[in-house]
Parts: structure tokens; C-alpha cells; sequence
């Protein structure tokens, strides 16, 4: 897919939810090239990029298992179509993302099944540092408050579509 003569880069996302219907999030612990981070506002849910020729389903419970330790999980939804958000203007040095203008994301909502002695946020691809440095379990209502700007409205569109599986 392209935007403004650019790739997006193909991803996915994960909405984690607890037995009560709460939401994981995270903390990043700095910038990725053009994925930067805004100060406040450091919070997001598990996503990752899609290997070639990978299944968008095996590509979700890699990236969960890579940033967070969990493998216990139930699929309970998925959305049919992607969400595009794209990255603000990067002036950084060369990275890896430079040729990407932001991400297309298909989103997974699983149910966590294991116990949260399995959550380990010091997981990451060899040579990279781990992504996150805590958790929190959340209202799905107040993840799209959390996190970059550019990120709101993909946020905002997930609370709707999962709804269902959040607390009341």
C-alpha cells in the first residue's frame, strides 16, 4: 500500500485483554526512528511488523510473545479491514522506517489466559533493545488518551470495534 509515493508498512496490533475485560498497555522506552514518541504520552498496546509471506494471525502472537512474554491466549475478534496511521515529519538520522510513510495495521483482540508471572517486557529481536520498560492493565476507554497523537484516531477506532470485550 502506498502514501504520498511512500510504502506503509505492513503490521499489526494487539488488544490484550484480562479476565475482566481490561486492557494491556505499555510504555515505550524511546524513539524508533520516524515511531517517536511525545512526551506524556508514551503508552500503546503490543504491534510489530509483518515478516514477508507471514500469516497477519502468527505475525500478532510473534510480535506479543517478542515485546511481552505472553503466549497464553484466546482469539476472540479481529478487524477485516487495516488502519492506516502515518508518522510525523522524521528528520533523524537513517533508520531502518525511513522509507515507510507510517503503517498499515491489521488489529487482533485476544483474551490473556495465562498468569501475569508470564508477562516479560525484556523480550526483543536480537540487537535491538526491548521496547517497553512497564505495564499496566487499562479501561479500554482511556487507551487512546494515552498514547502519540498520531496514533489517537487508529486508537479511537479500536474502542469501538472491541468494545464488547472491555469492562463495562
Amino acid at each position: 500500500m502506498r502514501q504520498n509515493n511512500r510504502i506503509l508498512r505492513p503490521n499489526v496490533g494487539i488488544l490484550l485483554f484480562n479476565q475482566r475485560g481490561l486492557v494491556f498497555m505499555a510504555r515505550r522506552t524511546g524513539d524508533d526512528g520516524p515511531e517517536v514518541i511525545e512526551p506524556g504520552f508514551e503508552w500503546q498496546m503490543a504491534q510489530g511488523g509483518v515478516d514477508e509471506n507471514e500469516d497477519l494471525e502468527a505475525a500478532a502472537r510473534r510480535e506479543l510473545a517478542e515485546e511481552t512474554g505472553v503466549t497464553h491466549v484466546t482469539l476472540l475478534s479481529q478487524l477485516t479491514e487495516p488502519l492506516i496511521y502515518l508518522w510525523p515529519a522524521y528528520r533523524g538520522p537513517a533508520h531502518r522506517l525511513d522509507r515507510f510513510a507510517g503503517q498499515s495495521q491489521t488489529w487482533f483482540a485476544y483474551r490473556f489466559e495465562g498468569d501475569e508471572s508470564e508477562i516479560d517486557l525484556s523480550h526483543a529481536e536480537p540487537g535491538m533493545e526491548p521496547e517497553f520498560d512497564a505495564w499496566r492493565w487499562e479501561r479500554l476507554e482511556r487507551v487512546a488518551d494515552q498514547v502519540v497523537s498520531y496514533k489517537r484516531e487508529v486508537y479511537a477506532r479500536l474502542m469501538v470495534a472491541f468494545k464488547p470485550f472491555a469492562a463495562p
